[in-house]
């Protein structure tokens, strides 16, 4: 069983269902950022943050992605603390 395998059995159901969304995107490189963040996050995000996720996991792929690579001003309400915490994974895998 792979680690998300593993991690997955864990998990509640909406759990489970949104560490699958992230990592079956559709987008490889969105699939790659919401993937690893919700292999080390999703156990410990609160409620109201799973649901921020869960909401910023039905924008369109090329928005997300574009807001994640600052092309574009990330909307107000999807500026959440899930999706800063997004930035800062992807900030502290780049270091």
């Amino acid at each position: 069983m792979t680690e998300t395998g593993q991690q997955m059995s864990n998990l509640d159901k909406q759990r489970r269902r949104a560490l699958f969304r992230a990592w079956h995107r559709g987008l490889r490189e969105l699939d790659l950022i919401l993937g690893e963040f919700a292999d080390g996050e999703i156990a410990t995000l609160s409620l109201d943050e799973l649901q921020q996720f869960e909401r910023l996991m039905e924008a369109p792929d090329t928005d997300v992605l574009k807001w994640i690579v600052g092309q574009e001003p990330v909307p107000v309400r999807y500026d959440t603390t899930v999706f800063a915490k997004i930035l800062a994974s992807r900030s502290a895998r780049a270091s």
